[in-house]
């Protein structure tokens, strides 16, 4: 059997849960990405009803790579990041498989994290660098993802995000949307992300940090302003990479 050379990838966020046809051979969209709200409160059943109207709307019947905000380990959720806390214990393969079923057949899915799957899409498709030693990608948003990568390959669920700084979550301190809450300049914002780096730094000694997330469209603007000590550079397929690494995953067959 040929291999697929079409994917499709959904991207579940804390505000939006956004999906695309994806060219498996370059990582680019095919058509335009889908974009439904999150429902609030957001619990398994709420979210995996928003997969299927944005599925049918797509008129998509393949398989589907789902990321989530979340550790998941075996396909079951094991923490819930800026979602419902329902979703700790859920087996989110068999609720999307169930709840996706094309004709009573369920349906095809692989569910991992979401900065897991940005860093294998950068790893596929991004810069060869992320392929080189040891590399850490961080998607800023709503939080901070993590994914570390050895010589493209991943090890799942870092949850960097969480690393209690100074006195709180790093993502409490230094994500995208702290800087957006706390009306912070983009040097402001650089010398708190600066700092996280370096705690980073210190512990795992990546050889190099991508920054992904909507954010990293604007890196020429906070960028410079970074002053630790390694090389930093923007992921290559900055918001894109979560639903082209959940197409690529089902279709490899990685289920964390």
């Amino acid at each position: 059997m040929a291999e697929a050379t079409t994917g499709f990838g959904v991207d579940i966020g804390g505000s939006g849960i956004k999906g695309a046809r994806v060219d498996l051979v370059t990582g680019e969209f095919i058509g335009e990405r889908i974009k439904i709200l999150t429902p609030q409160p957001a619990t398994p059943e709420a979210v995996s009803d928003v997969v299927a109207e944005l599925l049918a709307q797509a008129e998509w019947e393949g398989p589907v790579g789902i990321t989530v905000p979340a550790v998941v380990q075996n396909q079951i959720a094991r923490s819930a990041a800026n979602i419902d806390p329902s979703w700790i214990g859920t087996d989110c393969a068999e609720l999307f498989a169930n709840r996706l079923a094309v004709n009573g057949v369920p349906r095809s899915v692989a569910v991992l994290n979401d900065a897991d799957a940005a860093g294998l899409a950068e790893a596929a498709y991004g810069d060869p660098r992320v392929r080189d030693g040891a590399v850490l990608l961080l998607t800023f948003g709503t939080g901070i993802g993590s994914a570390l990568m050895v010589n493209g390959v991943l090890y799942p669920n870092s949850e960097l995000g969480h690393l209690l700084f100074p006195a709180m979550d790093a993502e409490h301190w230094a994500s995208s949307a702290v800087k957006e809450r706390e009306d912070l300049s983009y040097r402001e914002w650089a010398r708190r992300v600066s700092r996280v780096l370096e705690e980073y730094l210190r512990i795992l000694n990546p050889q190099r940090i991508v920054v992904g997330g909507g954010v990293s469209r604007k890196y020429e603007k906070w960028g410079p302003f970074l002053t630790v000590d390694a090389e930093v550079f923007p992921a290559v397929l900055r918001n894109r990479a979560g639903i082209v690494g959940a197409a690529a995953a089902v279709r490899d067959g990685v289920r964390p």
